[in-house]
């Protein structure tokens, strides 16, 4: 049952209803902590040996040694920040377990973490850790004062915090497990498949569902009595125009026809980004169709080579790993017999014949190149649209495949349809829709996490929501909204969707990208009326005339008055009067990097951090050339008067060089681009945090 000896307490696949954050007492947190905790672990059963807690099953995300480890610090985390904790457990573990790794693109190199040479702990002795981890939480559990009911205010929901945070790494852990070689995995006790079809089967036609225009509301009102993320709230009211949408997700056998037409290989219906992502990617079908042809995998590290789909006699060799479903194929024989044998299907544990009538999985590019193929002006739908497919009430878990009710899709028309005729709008598979990820109007992020989905809005970003087969319970799922890249692997998949009326646009939000050539890929006539200022205020930060504006602020006045020279005296003055050393120094908010070139006339190392991405290349620039040429604004463009030295000629703009200096040695700076203090910044004489009116939640980052 637990080969690797990772196991901290009780092996279950069972999870728990959500708790009641208005009632819920303390023996049910507890119980509801140790499932959640037991669920995880349980979960890496599956990897067959040690080695594979070392491998990257997907080129972008770190080993799943990382992930067995992770959640276990981020309890940590959040309880120290709630003021629940106020001990280390194991601090070189806290910072190596802190963070993972969000790429930028899908070419992106590969993390330094992932390498060979990167020196990970042993599975024992990460597992030691959980286990202390699990214990000390517990305790807080029974020693804290629990009081009714727990509000995003309460240091209790930093509990709640880490509980959510466990249940959804599940999910994410489970998508890499699946990606592993599969002699890397395993049969595990109770895992239990759904059967590939039901009753008669899925018809190959898509059958259309209309939807009368409508008012819907979105998001999570502020006092419902569950644990929710700051992106789900608060509610928002929305008019839907009238539309179409297939009636079920679309399913493998209605995929396979794009790929048997070489959907893969026409550029025509993909976007710029997607086709650029397919090319390099190289791929040929869905990542977990597995066929005879060696396709490349989406494996990394010394996995880069390696391949799922190997030439074999799949009659001869099943590799299920003991598992099969629980039935075959009725509900088209001719098919099965003319296409079954093409591809078959990766699980958790093993491959099985493909499950034709099961939803295909895919990331956004694909779904979208997809809706292309079939024209007729097909999309994915909207946000809006996707809540107006649902019923009023909060689901039942009973009456979707979440909370793994099964531990893998099941066939499309298995569960029964809302209202108004569409399947699985909740559980099963996720849905991929055409919004970029943005904050509902109102939006505040949480203090206990406060980069959680600020950072995600970025036009880079699009949303799933409606949950899958291993997500949490379905009212968890109900108002669940996640922000993953387009390239991104899930267990997501889509349905079709198009306007009844084309002159109407359907409510959409797009966040325009800072800096780059937005590649929307949906049609809009009134597109005022749609694309909307990102809800993270501080990427307006990252427009080039932010950049001007920061660099004549510290720059433009290099005499002993500037305010960063003063503010350089004055840091002076609180080392001496503290009998500090001048050591090592920490600049928070250092923009453009101004007074950490000032202290590092007196500090031997001193680090620059900011959240802004080209504050810290202008940085980066001035240290490596010592200067930098900008553009002197009009005094309206900025807060207050220019310097008296600008200069302008029949009111034109003047460049002017921005300087670091005199007497600064360079290589005593370091910058940092990051959006959180983590723990590997310490052991600092002196940390200076400035340009909180930056910042837009001051309580999260002090």
């Amino acid at each position: 049952m637990d080969p690797n000896r990772i196991l901290t307490g009780p092996y279950t696949l069972k999870p728990l209803k959500q708790l009641n954050t208005s009632k819920c007492s303390k023996e049910e947190i507890l119980d509801y902590f140790e499932n959640a905790y037991s669920l995880n672990e349980s979960l890496f059963t599956i990897l067959s040996c040690e080695e594979a807690f070392y491998k990257c099953p997907d080129r972008l995300r770190l080993p799943l040694i990382f992930y067995y480890g992770h959640t276990a610090v981020v309890y940590l985390n959040k309880l120290t920040l709630a003021g629940l904790l106020q001990e280390r457990v194991n601090f070189e573990f806290e910072t190596m377990f802190e963070t993972g790794v969000d790429e930028m693109n899908w070419d992106d190199t590969e993390n330094y973490r992932m390498g060979g040479s990167y020196k990970w702990p042993s599975v024992n002795e990460v597992a030691e850790f959980r286990g202390e981890v699990r214990k000390l939480i517990r305790q807080v559990i029974l020693d804290t004062p629990l009081e009714l009911p727990v509000t995003q205010e309460s240091p209790w929901w930093a509990v709640f915090m880490g509980l959510d945070h466990e249940r959804t790494h599940i999910e994410t852990s489970a998508v890499l497990i699946r990606q592993l070689p599969i002699d890397m995995v395993r049969n595990i006790e109770g895992w239990k498949l759904a059967p590939r079809t039901h009753e008669d089967g899925v018809n190959n036609k898509i059958a259309m569902v209309t939807v009368d225009a409508s008012e819907v509301t979105l998001g999570k009102p502020v006092d419902y009595p569950t644990y929710g993320w700051d992106c789900e709230y608060p509610q928002v009211n929305k008019s839907v125009p009238a539309f179409e949408a297939s009636a079920f997700l679309i399913t493998n056998k209605q995929f396979f026809h794009f790929v048997n037409t070489r959907g893969y290989h026409r550029r025509e219906w993909w976007t710029k980004e997607g086709w650029e992502w397919k090319t390099f990617r190289e791929a040929k079908h869905p990542v977990f169709w597995v066929c005879t042809k060696g396709c490349k995998s989406n494996c990394g590290a010394d996995l880069a080579d390696y391949t799922h789909c190997k030439p074999k006699d799949s009659t001869n060799d099943d590799n299920s790993n003991g598992h099969s479903t629980n039935g075959v194929s009725h509900g088209d024989d001719a098919f099965e017999r003319k296409h079954g044998r093409k591809y078959r299907y990766r699980t958790m544990c093993g491959e099985i014949a493909m499950p034709w009538d099961w939803p295909v999985i895919v990331n956004y590019h694909e779904a979208k190149a997809f809706c292309n193929w079939k024209k007729d002006d097909f999309r994915l739908p909207t946000e809006a649209e996707q809540w107006a497919m649902r019923d009023d009430e909060v689901p039942s878990d009973e009456m979707h495949n979440v909370n793994s009710a099964y531990d893998s899709s099941t066939p499309v028309n298995m569960y029964p349809p809302s209202q108004k005729g569409f399947y699985d709008v909740i559980g099963n598979a996720w849905e991929w829709v055409e919004d970029n990820f943005n904050g509902y109007p109102g939006f505040k992020s949480s203090y206990l996490y406060d980069d959680y989905a600020g950072s995600s809005m970025d036009g880079r970003h699009n949303i799933i929501v409606g949950g899958s087969w291993i997500s949490r319970s379905g009212s968890m799922a109900h108002f669940s909204r996640y922000a993953f890249r387009r390239h991104f692997y899930q267990f997501a998949g889509f349905r079709l969707c198009r306007s009844v009326n084309f002159s109407e646009d359907p409510p959409v939000v797009l966040v325009p990208q800072i800096n780059a050539k937005q590649d929307f890929t949906i049609s809009l006539r009134n597109t005022d009326k749609h694309i909307q200022q990102s809800k993270n205020q501080q990427f307006l930060e990252e427009r080039p005339e932010a950049l001007q504006k920061r660099l004549q602020e510290e720059y433009g006045s290099m005499n002993e008055g500037n305010f960063y020279s003063r503010l350089h005296d004055i840091c002076l003055d609180i080392v001496q009067a503290h009998n500090n050393s001048f050591n090592r120094v920490l600049d928070v908010g250092c923009a453009c990097g101004r007074l950490a070139f000032e202290l590092a006339k007196d500090f031997k190392e001193v680090v620059g951090l900011d959240f802004c991405e080209q504050y810290i290349c202008a940085s980066e620039q001035l240290k490596k050339k010592g200067h930098l040429s900008y553009h002197l604004l009009n005094e309206e463009d900025l807060d207050q008067p220019p310097p008296a030295k600008q200069a302008r000629t029949n009111g034109e703009e003047m460049a002017e060089d921005a300087i670091i200096p005199s007497g600064v040695d360079v290589n005593r700076v370091t910058f940092k681009q990051m959006t959180w203090l983590p723990n590997e910044l310490a052991d600092y004489d002196l940390v200076i945090q400035h340009g909180l009116e930056r910042v837009q939640n001051k309580k999260g980052l002090v």
